[in-house]
């Protein structure tokens, strides 16, 4: 049984800080891709950041280049991101995947087999 959970959602001004967590279970997240995509109502589901354990790579859509970092604790087997300098534009529903083995297309949500539920982040002043 394989399961995703998101955390760390919620209300922030413009410019604050939210670390958002994906905690795996059923599935080590040591190998594979991992993700986090966001929605925002009436908008695609678009990724925001991948993580490739196989050699470290990272990706960042430009959305949120500079400003988001994705991590990963091996040992708590959870990918974080790190979300700095919020912006409106950033309020969006926010899930996290994996797939097992590398992937050139680490965005497009049919590359990945497990999902979480997805935590709310809102963006507001």
């Amino acid at each position: 049984q394989v399961q995703l959970v998101e955390s760390g959602g919620g209300l922030v001004q413009p410019g604050g800080s939210l670390r958002l967590s994906c905690a795996a279970s059923g599935v080590t997240l040591n190998y594979g891709t991992i993700a986090w995509f966001r929605q925002a109502p009436g908008k695609e589901r678009e990724g925001v950041s991948c993580f490739s354990s196989s050699d470290g790579s990272t990706y960042y859509a430009d959305s949120g280049k500079g400003r988001f970092t994705i991590s990963r604790d091996n040992a708590k087997n959870t990918v974080y991101l790190q979300m700095n300098s919020l912006k409106p534009e950033d309020t969006a529903v926010y899930y996290c995947a994996a797939r097992r083995g590398r992937t050139y297309y680490c965005t497009s949500e049919s590359q990945y087999e497990y999902w979480g539920q997805g935590t709310q982040v809102t963006v507001s002043s």
